[in-house]
């Protein structure tokens, strides 16, 4: 296996530089369009029509100015797999090119992901659960921890873990982050929250900015404040001794007209089976 940390950082080191290390060789030609086939591990899953059209515009006017990168396909007979540059390739057969310019490594599974994710860190291209799901595909596919994702991206351990975070949160709220309904500065407030989704839907009616949203939950998780009832001492003391007798804590709620309820709280199967017991020995 390649080792990524052999030097410097790897967003810090760029795309060109890594290409560029020793142990991966390469070559540049043009090849037709038809032969190339989308990256298995490709991070980015959602390409905006709009900026494809205008990319579409630059390259029937200019043409494509930095090559796509490829690997052999490793499934497919003479077909080459990309590595970066998916919206370009998209771009072009969308303008009607026969062929593109490329630039050919050879590169494993690890590499060509590794590649895939720096292009798109680096381009500012992926949304929040993108660059989540890549993270996670790198440590649950390839075996890395989280500090060796920090090191190799180049961001902060705690960037990486509060990234991983949000895929924690319910499916409907990753799909918001996913298509823009909802900032990676909302969603990390409502990461935990039993009624994140109703949140996120609020905040999206409302239009609450961050900060509006954080007092939005410290709000709710205040709650109303309860009144504090005191106790009588003498059902205080009724508790107690029962709770020295069986050994087990006693919850005595009376109301006022004499009625109310007893609650015994028992641990493990014995104590139960021990007080259904005493109740039918007694009664």
């Amino acid at each position: 296996m390649i080792n990524p940390f052999k030097s410097k950082k790897g967003l810090g080191r760029g795309l060109s530089s890594l290409i560029g290390d020793s142990d991966i060789k390469t070559s540049s030609n043009k090849i037709s369009i038809s032969s190339i086939v989308p990256n298995k591990n490709q991070p980015r899953k959602n390409f905006e029509k709009e900026s494809l059209y205008e990319l579409r515009n630059s390259i029937k006017e200019k043409g494509i100015i930095q090559p796509l990168i490829v690997r052999k396909s490793d499934d497919q007979d003479n077909k080459f797999e990309l590595i970066a540059g998916e919206r370009r390739w998209q771009a072009a057969q969308l303008a009607g090119l026969h062929e593109v310019p490329v630039v050919t490594i050879e590169a494993d599974n690890l590499k060509s992901l590794e590649l895939a994710i720096i292009e798109n860190v680096q381009r500012k291209d992926l949304n929040a659960i993108e660059e989540a799901e890549s993270y996670r595909n790198l440590i649950d596919n390839f075996g890395y921890d989280q500090e060796q994702v920090s090191q190799f991206i180049g961001k902060s351990r705690s960037h990486i873990s509060n990234s991983l975070r949000l895929l924690s949160l319910p499916e409907k709220l990753i799909d918001m982050i996913r298509f823009g309904k909802i900032s990676q500065g909302h969603a990390k407030i409502l990461i935990g929250l039993e009624n994140a989704i109703f949140l996120a839907e609020k905040i999206i009616k409302k239009k609450l900015s961050v900060r509006q949203s954080e007092s939005l939950v410290r709000l709710l998780k205040k709650g109303p404040e309860m009144k504090k009832i005191s106790k009588d001492p003498n059902v205080t003391a009724t508790e107690n001794e029962l709770m020295e007798k069986i050994g087990m804590r006693v919850f005595l709620n009376t109301k006022k007209n004499n009625s109310g309820t007893l609650i015994f709280e028992y641990k493990g199967s014995d104590q139960l089976d021990r007080l259904i017991s005493v109740i039918k020995d007694n009664y």
